[in-house]
Order: C-alpha cells, then structure tokens, then sequence
C-alpha cells in the first residue's frame, strides 16, 4: 500500500515556476515507477510526465517538454515537478501517481496503482 500526497500548487502569473511535490508513504517506494496527471475544469484526466524506480527514464508529454522537469528523491520518498515558463493553460488539479509497469505504461492512467489527492495549480495571465 502506498499513499501519496501532494503539495506546492497555488496561483502564479504567466511566466512563472512552480514545484510540486509529492510525499510517499511506504518501505517500497524505491521500487515504482512515478507519475503526475493533471485535469483541467471541464476536461478528462491527462498524462504529463513519469519517472522509473531508479530515476534514469523519464519520459514527457509533449506540451510540456522543455518547461518542465520530473524528479524523485528516493532516500526521501519524494517525487517532483518542477514547472517552468507556465501558461494559463497548464492550470489544472495535479495528481501524483505510482505504478509497477514501466514509464511509457503510466501514460495510461489504469497504469497507476495510487493517486494522490491532488493539488491546485492557476496561471493567471
């Protein structure tokens, strides 16, 4: 069993950087591959970025690549999202996630064994 949670959203201006942070419960955290979602107001859940249990594999979705940067601490139990040059349009809810299959599987959301509860991110333009 594993319980995520998240923390770090809040409101920013276009432009700006935000890290989130996801804090992990558990002895086996170092062995799941990690994940954040987002949804949008109005909008279905979507993939945005996943790392592997050891850290060397990450993987993007495109309209994210090059702003933003996932991470994990696995001595800490944490995984991050460091989000830069933000736009109104990546306000949504950020959920974390863990998963046993690989970081092209977390794409898909049933890949995902736990979520978080989520956290508020707002652009404001």
């Amino acid at each position: 069993q594993v319980q995520l949670v998240e923390s770090g959203g809040g409101l920013v201006q276009a432009e700006g950087s935000l890290r989130l942070s996801c804090a992990a419960s558990g002895r086996t955290f170092s062995s799941y591959t990690m994940g954040w979602f987002r949804q949008a107001p109005g909008k279905e859940r979507e993939f945005v970025a996943a790392i592997s249990a050891s850290g060397d594999s990450t993987l993007y979705v495109d309209f994210v690549k090059g702003r933003f940067t996932i991470s994990r601490d696995n001595a800490k139990n944490m995984v991050y999202l460091q989000m830069n040059s933000l736009k109104p349009e990546d306000t949504a809810v950020y959920y974390c996630t863990a998963g046993t299959r690989s970081t092209v599987a977390m794409k898909i959301m049933s890949s995902a064994a736990y979520w978080g509860q989520g956290t508020q991110v707002t652009v404001s333009s």
